[in-house]
């Protein structure tokens, strides 16, 4: 038995210098009890933190793939189960599992600035783990996951390598807990719905169908967002957001109407009279550019003057700078409603963002003392909650299907949304789109929706949910309630618990 016990410590040490030999290390997973009461009904959970030996198709160990499952206890097999992730492409679980999912949340003032420490780690009343049992997700990079074996980070970053690696996770965590024949659902936010679309497809192409798919604060065409030369889409998804953002703040032509209302407009105002002036480019007269510049002007709150210099074209950073510029503050873009300090008053560009100034720090910190004090992690295992800062992290946006010619023509998983939504007609979506995410715009996701080619009955699976509120709407109490009614509404009647 000392012999063992000698023989494992030493495996572990000479791994953990240089897996040369290809030992692995034994995954380690922590198991508390944890509770929640919501709507005045406490309720108990056993919860595992820590990492699952993750294998390739060859049954290689290939990941130390990290996770936090929260399990009702007394619950049965058939009760819904939710994975849930962030994206980044590369951002740990820590916002959607603090902000609306696990049995605590982080108190955060809405829309301005966290105070420091000590900060409010509170019961989660709006959590649906009444309904539906948890998984929290950290892809390879982040949380405690690490490759092992003979596998590299590169292996885990980039698209299609990231649908993979998370794919074989939860066919082995469901296989693992008895828990295939569950009703099961993904729930992403921002790239965590990229990851999302690519996912449905290769899950129900391995025969695990999902029984619904939540999608928070979606993108599914990354070349939406990037305003790339030549590429006017970007300028037209925008545009509504912009003027969503601008009556917030109470710079529009248009303060008189309702939000919704106001919001049908600047749609109707981007497909009739933006785009068209858009595809015409220089061809437009002087006068025109004059009657064109003074209605951007009306929805957005920026200068007709402006808009004539920027050639009608104002990318998102831009926009952030120039909308309080003479207030000396910039909007915020994951958040538009927050408002932030702007030093250079002369800048092109905004170079800060409110709400990722005013939040992180809250949720960084409470996480990592639930984590270690509450989950019972070992302190001695680091807890990343972003890819970014780590030696030679870089994306590989290719993805399979989106290559002409070949290069590559677009950045999209929608058509692997539209595949698995066309052979499985049971299969429903629910998008969840805060008016004031000026990360991932709402219009956008319409756009893409739109354009998916589906019939009208398959369409129809679609749900679409809209907040006044932001990319993280949850950081918004009345949004709290409002997500929390969504989501436990999807799941009941898809799960047939309704």
């Amino acid at each position: 038995m000392l012999f063992l016990v000698f023989a494992l410590s030493s495996a572990m040490a000479f791994s953990q210098k240089g897996d040369t030999a290809g030992v692995v290390p034994p995954a380690r997973v922590f198991e508390s009890v944890q509770e929640v009461t919501i709507e005045g009904q406490r309720i108990s959970l056993d919860a595992e933190a820590g990492t699952l030996l993750l294998r390739d198709e060859n049954d290689e160990p290939i990941a130390h793939f990290g996770y936090t499952y929260y399990q009702r206890q007394g619950g049965s097999p058939s009760r819904p189960i939710v994975f849930a992730f962030n994206g980044g492409p590369l951002s740990a679980s820590i916002w959607l599992h603090l902000g609306i999912l696990g049995p605590k949340r982080v108190v955060v003032n809405d829309p301005g600035y966290t105070g420091p420490a000590p900060y409010a780690l509170v019961n989660n009343e709006y959590a649906t783990l009444d309904i539906a049992d948890l998984v929290m997700i950290d892809p390879v990079g982040v949380g405690l996951s690490k490759p092992v074996g003979k596998a590299k980070w590169k292996d885990f970053w980039g698209v299609d390598q990231d649908i993979r690696s998370i794919g074989l996770f939860i066919e082995q965590f469901l296989i693992q807990e008895g828990r295939l024949n569950s009703p099961k659902y993904l729930l992403g936010e921002s790239y965590g719905t990229f990851r999302n679309a690519g996912l449905m497809k290769y899950l129900q192409d391995k025969g695990i169908a999902m029984n619904g798919v939540i999608m928070v604060s979606a993108v599914f065409e990354l070349n939406h967002l990037l305003f790339a030369p030549g590429y006017d889409m970007s300028y037209l998804v925008f545009l509504p957001t912009y003027a969503a953002t601008a009556w917030y703040h109470g710079k529009t032509a248009f303060q008189d109407q309702p939000l919704e209302a106001f919001l049908d407009e600047a749609r109707r105002f981007s497909e009739e009279i933006y785009a068209p002036a858009l595809l015409k480019g220089d061809r437009l007269t002087a006068a025109e550019r004059q009657s064109l510049g003074e209605k951007l002007s009306a929805y957005t709150g920026l200068s007709a003057d402006f808009w004539q210099r920027a050639n009608f074209r104002v990318e998102a950073g831009e926009f952030f700078q120039e909308l309080l510029r003479g207030e000396g503050q910039t909007v915020g873009r994951l958040d538009s409603r927050f408002t932030g300090v702007s030093p250079d008053g002369i800048g092109q560009r905004a170079d800060r963002d409110p709400q990722s100034d005013a939040i992180s720090a809250p949720y960084i910190t409470a996480f990592k003392h639930y984590l270690y004090e509450g989950l019972g992690v070992d302190p001695a295992l680091t807890y990343t909650t972003g890819a970014y800062g780590r030696e030679g992290f870089k994306w590989d946006w290719g993805h399979q299907g989106n290559y002409r010619w070949n290069a590559q023509a677009v950045i999209s998983t929608a058509p692997d949304m539209a595949d698995a939504l066309s052979k499985n007609p049971n299969l429903k979506v629910l998008i969840l789109n805060g008016y004031y995410d000026l990360a991932t715009v709402f219009y956008s996701v319409e756009h893409t929706i739109n354009h998916l080619g589906l019939p009208a009955h398959i369409r129809d699976n679609i749900i679409m949910k809209y907040y006044e509120a932001g990319h993280m709407m949850y950081t918004h109490k009345p949004s709290m309630q409002q997500f929390r009614e969504d989501v436990s509404s999807f799941i009941l009647e898809t799960s047939g618990l309704k």
